[in-house]
């Protein structure tokens, strides 16, 4: 390392040598100990962090609890692999997350390493459970980088030349009223988008060969696009009336980011399946599929699972963050810091044509640019200017939507109301700049 090499820019050196360009890197942010809702780079640099983790960190960075349980568990034993010999962390996480997420009625979970898996054998189940092979899915998804998770995934910028991807895959629109509601009312949109689904019965794929449809109800990589009510409504109904099970991503919307342990507590909707992971370990992998105990029943013997599913380790860490999000109430901070967020963002709209929308739920928040709010002229160059302005003044953020002109908030939510305002000056201040310019 020389003067004028800083040891941030040495370890992104050595990373372009040693690691592949496959390897997303949003900034050129590091890091050497986090606490909280803090970062401390190489450099001794105090970042405000409003990425979390890509939404894992919900209670905050290294909570005392969490790290407890990790050092006890690490002591006593690391692998065994839960499918040669039983151990309480793993079933005892099991009971705690259907304790918490019922799915109207007798509920069970497996766990798995990560969301793409949990993804992965969610779909597994339920071409088991129906014996049927055709998966729905839409627009603007992201559900993982794996081959079936892949292809459910829409945008195309994130699987180039990966192909052929899984068969009977089919896609359809998003419920995406800023962008497609074209001056009509909310309802008025729903119900043109139910028609939809009555149409691809015509045009797309028999309902009789779907086993599943697969949906966010707030999609994470694609922009944080909040499904209207009335649609999840419809589509539960669609799914009963052709015996399809409805599957709800809630990797990235889960455990207190909404305001509730699950985005679907806001929807008065009840999946069938769900898919979990991000903040239930803390950054620990770790990740589950849950379900009704009937269709969960459904999977044959050694069709599902893995070496490595339920790590001890992991099933600690995530036991002790739920105890954690409980003592603190989790969903009372993702609730205030939602509203802090958008009450900043609504100010930032006010000013600023460049910001076409405002949504989110809970504290799962963003704003959208376009030019001059045209929903269907994205403005990636400015969204791009302000993560870059704000990673210069140590504020840690990252974009979404398959424009990448989304700006998205993911702070942990145990983030102080100083500091979280701080992070927020920072983001107006720098677009007051980006658009004087």
């Amino acid at each position: 390392m020389t003067e004028q090499t800083t040891r941030s820019q040495e370890l992104i050196a050595r990373r372009k040598a040693a690691v592949p360009n496959g390897v997303g890197m949003f900034n050129y942010a590091t890091a050497a100990k986090a606490s909280g809702a803090t970062i401390t780079d190489e450099d001794g640099r105090e970042l405000i962090d409003f990425a979390g983790g890509i939404g894992v960190v919900n209670a905050g960075h290294c909570p005392p609890p969490v790290v407890k349980a990790i050092q006890e568990q690490a002591a006593k034993f690391l692998h065994v692999s839960f499918n040669v010999a039983s151990y309480e962390p793993y079933i005892a996480l099991c009971e705690k997350l259907n304790a918490l997420l019922p799915h109207g009625g007798p509920t069970k979970t497996m766990l798995v390493n990560t969301g793409a898996e949990a993804v992965e054998n969610a779909i597994k189940i339920a071409r088991q459970a129906t014996k049927r092979s055709g998966v729905l899915c839409f627009t603007d998804a992201f559900h993982g980088r794996t081959m079936m998770a892949m292809t459910l995934t829409s945008k195309v910028g994130y699987k180039p030349d990966c192909g052929p991807f899984a068969p009977e895959v089919y896609r359809t629109q998003y419920p995406n009223f800023f962008r497609y509601g074209a001056g009509r009312s909310e309802a008025e949109f729903v119900q043109a988008e139910l028609h939809r689904l009555e149409e691809l019965s015509h045009n797309t794929v028999d309902p009789k060969q779907l086993a599943c449809v697969i949906i966010e109800l707030v999609q994470g990589e694609g922009g944080f696009n909040v499904a209207p009510k009335a649609y999840v409504e419809g589509l539960r109904k669609w799914c009963d009336a052709h015996g399809i099970l409805l599957i709800f991503d809630e990797v990235q919307a889960g455990f207190g980011r909404t305001g509730a342990w699950s985005a679907y507590a806001h929807f008065g909707v009840i999946p069938d399946l769900s898919t979990w992971a991000k903040s239930l370990g803390s950054g620990m992998p770790i990740g589950c599929v849950m379900g009704k105990a009937e269709i969960m029943d459904k999977a044959a013997p050694s069709s599902i699972g893995g070496t490595y599913i339920g790590n001890p380790v992991s099933c600690a860490a995530a036991l002790a963050t739920l105890n954690y999000m409980e003592e603190i109430d989790i969903n009372a901070k993702g609730r205030h810091v939602g509203e802090v967020i958008r009450k900043r963002f609504e100010k930032m709209k006010a000013k600023h044509h460049c910001i076409g929308d405002v949504r989110g739920l809970g504290a799962m928040m963003a704003m959208e640019f376009n030019v001059q709010r045209d929903p269907l002229r994205p403005d990636a160059d400015t969204c791009t200017k302000l993560m870059n302005a704000c990673a210069k003044r140590d504020l840690v953020v990252i974009t979404a939507g398959t424009d990448k002109n989304v700006i998205r908030v993911l702070s942990p939510l145990v983030i102080s109301d100083e500091l979280l305002n701080k992070g927020l000056d920072i983001m107006e201040e720098e677009l007051d700049k980006i658009v004087a310019q």
